[in-house]
């Protein structure tokens, strides 16, 4: 009787210690069933066209070709090594995404702080300001291509009689300033971007901070270089990051503007993707760029993204 009774507090014991941990396992997996559905959707819809397209980048695709598709390994990484359009359209896109982010920046924080002060007629401007946001882009770049038409555009004819041109002609059709085109219509285009997210960054800002650095004898200018740009500086840092990876991608308006031309001196390393893809019809090839260029982006985010991390410790 003694040993029976000695040897009945085991299970019961051990069946005492397992609830809790079942109940903590219960409540961490909980949450992501709720999510399953919103999660098992984003793969398919951003994960799986990913894996896809990074597995075209090691097979030769041709949409032509029936027999295609067969595994090169890293011989379209090895031939962009050498291609040398690849290389001119990257530069092409450093120029194109710094130029259009610095000015785009620059006008958007201008118009943010004047959007900041009360004054009449403010809806009306923020109206006007954050108008292109809404224009579909192929109007964009059609009208914009019109634009420097100088048979039918006013531009040509405006520079010519400012000086800046000797005579009124086609900037598009230069390849030493064709590229210029389409950064002042994604100038145009983004510059709302920049003012709406600058606008509710100045906005949170607390007042006591500028009116302690008021009583103190700042200026304007040192109360916005030592009071609102620290403050502001992660909101600057996230929104540089995601328009500089936008911009990188952002082929539309050089397509319907230019076509990469003339001479490939607008070509950026987005629309060679387009042309190797639905001209050439080389989708592996393609599909190689496409890799190359998210490699450079990820690099790049990690690298704006740690500077925001350090910005945001000082704050």
């Amino acid at each position: 009787m003694a040993g029976s009774t000695i040897t009945s507090y085991g299970p019961a014991a051990s069946e005492v210690f397992p609830e809790p941990r079942r109940r903590a396992w219960r409540a961490l997996i909980e949450p992501y069933l709720y999510l399953s559905p919103a999660l098992i959707l984003i793969g398919l819809v951003m994960f799986v066209p990913l894996l896809l397209g990074l597995s075209f980048a090691y097979r030769n695709i041709h949409l032509l070709n029936p027999f295609s598709g067969g595994f090169v390994g890293l011989d379209h990484f090895s031939a962009i090594m050498g291609d040398k359009r690849f290389w001119r359209a990257l530069i092409n896109t450093g120029w194109w995404t710094g130029a259009s982010l610095v000015l785009q920046f620059s006008l958007g924080l201008g118009l943010a702080m004047l959007l900041n002060r009360p004054f009449r007629g403010k809806r009306f401007v923020q109206a006007i300001i954050f108008l292109p946001w809404a224009v579909p882009i192929f109007l964009s770049g059609l009208t914009w291509a019109w634009l420097f038409n100088p048979v039918i555009g006013p531009l040509p004819h405006w520079l010519a009689a400012l000086g800046v041109m000797s005579e009124p002609y086609n900037i598009l059709s230069n390849p030493s300033v064709a590229m210029w085109g389409p950064i002042i219509a994604n100038v145009w285009f983004g510059i709302p971007f920049f003012a709406i997210t600058m606008l509710a960054a100045l906005q949170s800002v607390p007042y006591e901070l500028h009116e302690a650095a008021a009583i103190d004898g700042a200026s304007a200018w040192q109360r916005f270089v030592k009071v609102t740009l620290p403050f502001i500086a992660p909101v600057i840092a996230i929104t540089v990051l995601l328009r500089t990876i936008w911009i990188s991608n952002f082929a539309d308006l050089i397509i319907v503007m230019t076509g990469g031309g003339p001479a490939d001196s607008t070509q950026i390393v987005a629309s060679y993707i387009f042309t190797t893809a639905y001209r050439r019809l080389d989708f592996g090839y393609a599909s190689a760029i496409s890799t190359a260029l998210l490699v450079l982006l990820m690099l790049y985010s990690l690298i704006v993204l740690q500077l925001r991390r350090r910005l945001a410790g000082k704050v």
